[in-house]
């Protein structure tokens, strides 16, 4: 394999390894989150605003992990830095 099809492969692979793990984590905090204020919405009631607003706010800063890690993926797809190198490397090979 040429180094331009190592790298596609890899990428492809990582990306998604990235999306894939990166996507599980932030899905059960965002359900532990939710279990959870669900459960002191039902012990106090009256705290309702506190809590669905600190929730939401948790929910948002748990979501941007794997929003942080699909931008990643899609870097790695669509505008891999590394394919420079390769196609470099190849137009050396090629021009000698």
């Amino acid at each position: 394999m040429d180094s331009m099809t190592i790298i596609a492969v890899a990428s492809i692979v990582i990306a998604g390894l990235t999306t894939g793990f990166g996507c599980m984590g932030p899905a059960f905090a965002e359900g532990r989150a939710v279990a959870t204020a669900l459960t002191a919405l039902a012990q106090q009631p009256d705290a309702s605003a506190t809590i669905t607003r600190t929730l939401f706010v948790g929910l948002a800063m748990i979501e941007s992990t794997a929003i942080y890690c699909f931008v990643v993926s899609m870097i790695l797809i669509f505008a891999n830095p590394f394919w420079n190198h390769a196609a470099a490397a190849v137009a050396a090979v090629a021009a000698k």
